[in-house]
């Protein structure tokens, strides 16, 4: 058997396999996802692998680069990929990718045991203004105000808006109603 035959093969076991699987993601008939843990769990994370020309007999190309993954350290990560190689290297020359996935999910809690999420977020750590630029301060000075709106703006906008500022519900239905009466139900006749 040739390698695309192999891989025909493996790909419709796995469409088989993962239908309705809402973690498995086909990206094209050589690339996969597959999310390892709940969506919103801290410690998922997202397994693409992509098979090259001669896949099952060389390796198929592991990333864990997905942005839903940036929470995860690049020391977690290299233990992952380091765990997956191993298991890579052991079913090397056979239809691998259900193995992996499966030795994925049932060790999951072992590969992210030391995980502590990372936090990607810039923050602003500083209180003394004579260490932050002068044109940072202004800029944010500026965002910080509000349009002021006059009185009779702000009359208008509170006769039409509720205490929330949101508009009524129905606000429009006069508006739809008369458009349905020009526009009318026509008989056909």
């Amino acid at each position: 058997m040739t390698a695309n035959e192999d891989q025909e093969m493996e790909l419709e076991a796995l469409r088989s396999i993962y239908e309705g699987d809402d973690c498995f993601k086909e990206l094209s008939a050589v690339s996969f996802q597959y999310r390892i843990g709940d969506h919103d769990d801290p410690k998922a994370f997202i397994l693409e692998i992509s098979w090259p020309e001669t896949y099952p007999e060389t390796p198929p190309k592991i990333s864990l680069d997905a942005f839903f993954n940036n929470r995860i350290s690049s020391e977690q990560k290299k233990l992952i990929m380091a765990k997956l190689e191993e298991q890579v290297e052991a079913n090397l020359g056979t239809a691998m990718m259900y193995t992996i996935f499966e030795w994925a999910k049932d060790n999951h809690s072992c590969l992210m045991a030391d995980h502590q999420p990372v936090s990607n977020a810039l923050t602003l750590t500083t209180t003394n203004e004579d260490s932050v630029p002068a044109n940072l301060i202004t800029s944010i000075k500026k965002k910080d105000k509000k349009e002021h709106l006059t009185k009779a703006q702000k009359r208008k906008l509170a006769g039409k808006t509720d205490n929330k500022g949101e508009l009524p519900r129905g606000w429009n239905w006069v508006d739809v109603i008369k458009h349905l009466s020009k526009t009318g139900g026509k008989d056909d006749d």
